[in-house]
């Protein structure tokens, strides 16, 4: 049974799909220049809008740090932690590849997760404990066990390249069966449904990874920071995998300081 929680975070979502979609089709995409130098669109802050006041309706006392409009605090424990569109640079540029990420956060633990990718038709969602689920069905990570059999998504390269981190992606990739350079919240879909095996990423926002964090380890998967550190507000780098073959992974990072 879905908690109120999760009631209320579909609902967000789904209206922030409407926002979303009627810009997407609409000829009102007027983009602008954040402060650090990422695009922004109307229907970013309106759907984060819409996500916040959806919210608030149900839960008032609760804090949110969202991508576009930042910190709010509330008086208790419980913080959301939205990105109205990841992969915004995509959506822009009418790549069907973009989704609604919200989380949330009790204290220091990720309890619930929410990633909506309206034009690829995936809803996935997942509440700690209660497993993980792609348009109501349930779903689980592979069982590869061997990097020569696994299949390896990865971020942007140059950032790899500037945290020094590359050697580590570089040799993961030789080493595996195939790898492809989605990007953003989507990779994390394809491990979270055993579609693909492993994510490596050298830099991320907290609002990018929150959600997703919580629907990998629900679909039976692990995610931590490059470093094998777990996920904090402060994470800036990830690894997310089946399980099986996650200490693998960190060991191609080993002595990456990032």
């Amino acid at each position: 049974m879905p908690s109120q929680f999760l009631k209320v975070a579909l609902e967000a979502a789904k209206n922030a799909e409407e926002i979303i979609t009627a810009y997407y089709t609409g000829d009102a995409m007027k983009v602008e220049l954040k402060e650090d130098e990422t695009p922004v669109t109307l229907a970013d802050r309106g759907a984060e809008k819409v996500i916040r006041e959806t919210i608030k309706r149900a839960f008032p006392n609760h804090g949110f740090l969202g991508e576009e409009y930042g910190i709010e605090e509330g008086e208790s424990p419980y913080v959301w932690i939205i990105d109205p569109i990841d992969a915004t640079k995509n959506y822009i540029r009418k790549i069907p590849i973009f989704g609604t990420q919200i989380a949330l956060m009790k204290g220091d633990d990720l309890i619930l997760g929410i990633s909506n990718a309206p034009l690829l038709n995936e809803l996935l969602y997942a509440e700690a404990g209660n497993g993980a689920f792609l348009n109501g069905e349930p779903i689980q990570v592979s069982d590869v066990a061997q990097p020569e059999d696994a299949m390896v998504c990865h971020g942007g390269l140059k950032w790899f390249v500037e945290k020094g981190t590359f050697p580590g992606v570089y040799n993961l990739i030789n080493d595996v069966a195939r790898s492809r350079g989605f990007g953003d919240f989507y990779m994390y879909h394809l491990v979270a449904s055993a579609r693909a095996d492993i994510v490596v990423e050298a830099a991320i926002s907290v609002w990018d990874i929150a959600a997703i964090t919580v629907i990998v380890r629900e679909a039976g998967g692990k995610v931590t920071d490059i470093q094998g550190q777990p996920i904090t507000t402060d994470t800036a780098s990830l690894v997310a995998t089946n399980g099986v073959l996650h200490d693998t992974v960190l060991d191609y990072f080993k002595d990456a300081k990032s």
